[in-house]
């Protein structure tokens, strides 16, 4: 698994060359700047990881691949989990307010979306009205109680804050496991479909 990339990890190494010919003008200047790509769910040749390019504004996100050889460095989810920046914003507030909390909830977690790009290559990705995204690992059930919980101290935060359960077969949002609905979406590289239950996907819905 040392070698698997996940979603949501930063990769560095890409390069304007490695684009294609009609990526637009802000693709390329991200590219060159030397921030990172996240990675994303989707299928790519062996030799090539599925990516996005973040740009300056919130619907600047380029879809595209990147060569595993071009990867120079790899930051997961899970590193950002104790970095700390000096920006008094509502997301980081509850990013330090929630951190105890999560240290101790017996699972593995991290910083996703534009407060973990932030946290990563120092660029400012947060602004006072973004939410917080982030990942829990979950190699083992979470039952619906324990998330109903989990969500009920989220919702206490002073931002909006949106937790994905990493299954080994995918991922969930906290939200809707922990709400009421028999069928969930459960997402991975190949597709999105509805299961009982995230942590066996014998269970999809026909």
């Amino acid at each position: 698994m040392v070698n698997t990339f996940l979603a949501h990890d930063l990769l560095w190494g890409m390069t304007p060359e490695q684009l294609p010919v009609d990526a637009p003008a802000w693709v390329i200047e991200s590219i060159h700047a030397g921030q990172p790509v996240v990675v994303r769910r989707a299928l790519s040749a062996p030799d090539h990881i599925a990516v996005g390019v973040r740009g300056r504004l919130r619907e600047q996100r380029f879809a595209t691949v990147m060569s595993v050889d071009a990867v120079s460095r790899r930051v997961s989810p899970e590193e950002l989990s104790h970095v700390s920046i000096d920006r008094d914003l509502p997301a980081v507030r509850t990013l330090n307010q929630l951190r105890p909390m999560l240290d101790g909830c017996g699972w593995v977690w991290g910083v996703s979306g534009s407060a973990g790009f932030e946290l990563a290559c120092g660029v400012h990705a947060l602004h006072e009205g973004s939410d917080l995204d982030l990942i829990l690992r979950t190699p083992q059930p979470l039952d619906r109680l324990k998330a109903q919980a989990l969500l009920k101290i989220l919702d206490t935060s002073e931002c909006q804050v949106d937790m994905q359960l990493q299954t080994p077969f995918g991922a969930v949002a906290l939200r809707e496991w922990a709400g009421g609905a028999r069928r969930v979406l459960l997402k991975n590289a190949s597709e999105a479909c509805l299961v009982m239950d995230p942590w066996n996907p014998q269970e999809q819905a026909a």
